[in-house]
Formats: structure tokens, sequence, C-alpha cells
């Protein structure tokens, strides 16, 4: 996953930019180090009278967050599209989710965090969940909402308060995320924002004040952020790139599998760190995945992300488009064959589809992220063949295969080593499920009970 980095004037502002026309949105000042950390101290003075609260009423207030989302959807999915170019019927969609999130938490929240007894050779004895303190979320611009309630919600409901370090083109996203949070908390400062250069963010990271770490973001962003918090011993939570294989085995229902690849790759303008972004095709069902998957992609609408109808709108900014166009046209030079070839537009980042046949492993569409509308396809022979283009040398993230027959796509999935593997289905996160990766996709996991636990002292007690 790309972290985008908005260019500052000489005033030290963030200018916020649509990607759809090149507009410019928004101006937001940059916070100095002592600003920065008055909102990391006002999170912590807020974090001991939360942590006092009882596990009900911090699940009630997470209901109403739910509540408070759905209220003001339609300016906040606005919002969203004008920010960072996805469609506005994706935006909605993100946002829905944030509130299901937020529903499941405070619904299963407080059995995640009872105590458990254990028998053992006292009179009482088991463990129980507290939470750390102030956690550092170090967010990205592509679900700039989903990516921040995923990691802000289930610390909160673990006892926990945040500060969210956004992207900087989503500023204005950032903002509402805190005063959504403001409306449902009854205006206390559980969650502040942190707008600052990386510098100050790992000065932030060495704070006592901050006792913990969630990154969403590129490798090296990780790296540099696991770094810093490795140094003062922080706990680190990082969700960093994926390169997700899209596997169709000779068995598979071949139709289904080309039509739901459209949309795995393509949601979100291939911005997704779970895209499906290789596509690893058995020789028997080549041709006719290929025709239906190409036909499919032809058929996605192009255009202005408030419209309705568009399923396909720009990326982020004009460096992320160069980045792409250069990824491909490196592995057109190694052999590569454009199967459909992409173009831009005049105005806004725009790039429309691009499918690569002939590629190999050693190619940048296959051995890079590319986090856009390109799809590289590989024809290979046998499930071995497969697996060994499934499992990524670097990253490990998630992955989905195709089988009518279960066991035989069972047996492929155990021999994959990623976070998580969807058997007939795109592979997507989901508030039951935990979510990360392996390798260089991270460590640590969000969601599902596992991820309220994430970020908690795990006390043990024993009586004699």
């Amino acid at each position: 996953m790309r972290v985008y980095h908005t260019s500052m004037s000489q005033h030290m502002n963030i200018t916020t930019v649509n990607p759809a026309t090149g507009e410019r949105i928004s101006q937001y000042p940059l916070m100095g180090s002592a600003e920065v950390r008055g909102q990391a101290e006002a999170a912590a003075v807020a974090f001991h009278s939360w942590k006092r609260t009882s596990i009900s009423e911090r699940a009630g207030s997470i209901a109403r967050l739910a509540a408070v989302l759905r209220a003001h959807m339609e300016d906040d999915a606005a919002l969203i599209t004008m920010e960072m170019g996805k469609p506005v019927t994706e935006a909605r969609a993100e946002i829905e989710k944030c509130a299901w999130l937020c529903e499941y938490i405070a619904e299963t929240g407080p059995t995640a965090l009872e105590p458990v007894t254990v028998a053992t050779d006292g009179s009482e004895s088991g463990y129980a969940s507290e939470p750390l303190g102030v956690i550092l979320a170090i967010m990205p611009w592509n679900y700039p909402y989903w990516q921040a309630f995923r990691a802000v919600v289930p610390a909160l409901m673990a006892g926990n308060t945040v500060v969210l370090k956004h992207a900087w083109n989503v500023t204005g996203c950032a903002h509402r995320i805190v005063e959504r949070c403001q409306e449902a908390f009854d205006g206390n400062s559980l969650v502040m924002l942190a707008v600052a250069e990386n510098a100050i963010i790992h000065g932030l990271i060495r704070d006592p004040a901050v006792a913990a770490v969630t990154l969403t973001g590129s490798t090296a962003s990780g790296q540099a952020v696991a770094a810093v918090a490795g140094s003062e011993i922080k706990k680190c939570v990082l969700e960093l790139g994926g390169s997700d294989a899209f596997v169709v085995l000779e068995d598979a229902d071949v139709q289904s599998a080309a039509a739901t690849a459209v949309r795995a790759r393509f949601q979100n303008c291939g911005q997704s760190c779970i895209a499906a972004k290789r596509f690893v095709i058995h020789e028997a069902v080549y041709d006719e995945f290929l025709d239906v998957f190409t036909a499919g992609t032809q058929d996605l609408v192009v255009g202005d992300p408030c419209e309705e109808r568009t399923q396909l709108g720009p990326l982020v900014s004009t460096e992320a488009r160069a980045r792409i166009e250069d990824q491909v046209a490196r592995s057109l030079r190694m052999g590569a064959k454009a199967h459909l070839a992409g173009d831009r537009r005049e105005i806004g980042c725009f790039l429309t589809p691009t499918i690569l046949v002939a590629c190999t492993q050693t190619m940048p569409v296959w051995e890079e992220e590319v986090f856009g509308p390109v799809a590289p396809v590989i024809c290979v022979g046998s499930d071995k063949e497969a697996l060994s283009h499934a499992n990524h040398p670097r990253y490990g993230l998630g992955g989905a295969v195709w089988s009518r027959d279960i066991d035989h796509a069972r047996h492929f999935a155990a021999g994959w080593n990623t976070g998580s593997v969807f058997i007939n289905g795109m592979t997507h996160s989901d508030p039951r499920l935990p979510f990360g990766g392996i390798r260089e996709s991270g460590y640590g996991r969000e969601l599902s009970a596992i991820g309220i636990r994430e970020f908690v002292n795990v006390k043990t007690f024993w009586v004699a």
C-alpha cells in the first residue's frame, strides 16, 4: 500500500487537491511538535477517565458512533470522493461498512474483553485484558474512513484513546472523523488529530504519552515506524503492502471467477492493499477466463466519481499514475504483451484499465505491488506451478482460489503462505474475521475479537 504526501507551501500548509479535476480543495496548517504533543497529552488525560468507563458504556458509545456515521453519510461520502477520487457509490459503502464495524464491536467487545478464569493450583486464577493507553494510528488515503475506523474503534472498545495521523491528501476526512467521534462520545477527546511531518510523528512515537502504534501503509513506512517503536520497546501493528494472487484452477466455475475478478482487481481503481493484483490461470480454462475477464473490464464505466453510474474514478495523484505507467512500460520492455492497453485523460488523474499477458515472475507488474488498474495474467499447467506463483517472495496479505471442488481448493490453500485465503470469492475484510499479513505485508491483526485485544495488557492474576 502506498503512502501519499501532498506538497506543502512555503507557509507550511497542506493543500488538498481533487484528483478528478486537478482543482485545489482546501488548505490546512501543519502542526509543530508542541501542538502535536498537546494532542497526545489531551488523549492521555481522556484515557484516565475512559479506561474507568464500564465496558458496557464504552459499547453504547461505539454503537452511537454507527448512528452518527449514517446520519452524515452523504456529506462524508462526498468529501471522500472529492479528496481521493473514490466513486461516490463506493464512498457510501465505505461509510456503511464503518457503521457495521461499530455495531459489531459494540456487540462483541464486552465478551472479548471479559476476564478469563483458568483452573490452577491457586484458589482463583486467570487473566484480564486492560488497556495500554494512547495509541498512535498512522493511516493511508485509499480508504480514508474504513482504514481509520478499523484501527480506532477496536482500540477505543478496549479502553484506549487514539491520536490519528492521517494521510495529508485526506486531511479534510481526518478532521471529519474526529468530529464524528466527538459527537458520538459527548465531546470527549478520545480521538485527537496530528497533522505533521514524519520527523515530528517519529518524535511522537518516542513520547511517553504514546503507548503503542498501528500503521497501515507501505512496507517502507512500516519499516521506518517499526524501527522507532522498537527502539522504545513499544508495540506495533503493521498492515503493509500486498500483491494478492487470484488463482483459477482447472475445475473452477470460470464464468463466476472471471466476473468476480473484475471487481477484485478494479475496486477503488485498483488502489487497495487486498485487491487481486496477479492472476494465475490454469491453461485448461485460460482462454475462457481471459475472454470473460476482458469483456467485463471493458464494460466498466470510467468517469466523474461524483456520478452514480461511475465504477472507475481517477487515481489519487499524477505521481501515482506515473509510477504505474512506469511499471507497465518496464514490463512491456521485458516481453509482456498488452492484451488491453490503458490510456490517460487530459484532465485529472485518470488511467483506464490495462491487462497484460505473457508475464513472468521477474517483471515489475508481478514482482512489485501495482497500486492501480493493471492486471497481469500468467498461464500455468499445474497446481504446483500455480502455487509457486501464488506464494509471493515478499508479500503475504491475502489471496483467492477458485475450484468447484472445495477439498481441492482447501488443499491448495494449505500450501499458500499468506494472511488469508478466500475460496470462490474475492479477498475482502470483514469485521468478524481477523485481518493482517505476514512477511513484508506486516504483522499483528485487526478486526474480530483478536483485533479488539491487540492493544491490551493481558494481566495474569492468581490467588493462593
